[in-house]
């Protein structure tokens, strides 16, 4: 179905990955719902034996696998990745079960490159990788044992991605021009310089202001212009400092 190209927009991203054996199962678990596109943020080993026994037939996944330093890499590129975490937070940014995240991403992989990004698997997302994405998916699970395996939850998430492609390609869609990531994050790094030089944020004591912003920020999905009129106004800002130094 020409449709399910859509679903190559869509990266699945494990960070810290201690057991090889589940990027292979990952890459496999893709492949059935057609995602192809892996990257693995400092994986303990790889490329490893034990993940191409896993893989069986999606061993191509893995030839083609991206691996990255850190998060900011991974994600350079999207315009929306989710952060998918069983762990509740006090300032999570708006959470979707697996069905509604998997349609709220794919409206956005319409446009330009999105990612679903999987922690470890005892510790699973920090709180720093979670404040990296918009949005934050939850997968349903019994309560009384809610552990999923990594390669599980990645099964799940892609069958929900690829159920979810005919009705997003048949809605009519106001596009949008989503800013970039990299382009938020030089935002929020303008932010916070302005914020310290103005005294409102005391570098020795941020406690969680940072994170509170990007959750207001998030939950706007900035476009790239206002990104652009939110910088200016913090360029005018330090210009009228140093005017007055």
């Amino acid at each position: 179905m020409k449709s399910l190209s859509l679903l190559d927009n869509v990266s699945i991203i494990l960070s810290h990955t201690s057991h090889p054996g589940n990027i292979g199962a990952t890459a496999r678990a893709m492949k059935t719902m057609g995602l192809m596109s892996l990257h693995l943020v400092n994986p303990k080993s790889f490329p490893d034996k034990a993940a191409d026994i896993r893989a069986v037939g999606a061993r191509d996944i893995l030839n083609q696998v991206q691996v990255h330093a850190n998060i900011d890499d991974a994600l350079d590129g999207t315009i929306m990745a989710a952060a998918v975490t069983a762990r509740s937070r006090g300032l999570a940014h708006e959470v979707y079960d697996a069905r509604r995240g998997a349609q709220e991403l794919l409206r956005y992989a319409q446009q330009s490159p999105v990612a679903l990004v999987f922690g470890a698997e005892t510790s699973g997302l920090t709180t720093a990788e979670v404040s990296k994405c918009q949005m934050t998916i939850n997968i349903p699970t019994n309560p009384d044992y809610s552990s999923l395996n990594l390669a599980s939850a990645v099964q799940v998430m892609a069958y929900e991605l690829r159920m979810a492609v005919p009705d997003i390609t048949q809605q009519e869609q106001q596009f949008r021009t989503p800013a970039e990531f990299k382009d938020i994050e030089l935002f929020y790094e303008h932010l916070e310089r302005v914020m310290v030089g103005s005294e409102f944020l005391n570098p020795a004591e941020p406690k969680r202001l940072m994170q509170r912003m990007r959750r207001l920020f998030s939950r706007s999905r900035l476009e790239r212009e206002e990104v652009n009129i939110l910088r200016g106004i913090l360029a005018a800002v330090e210009k009228r400092w140093q005017t007055k130094q």
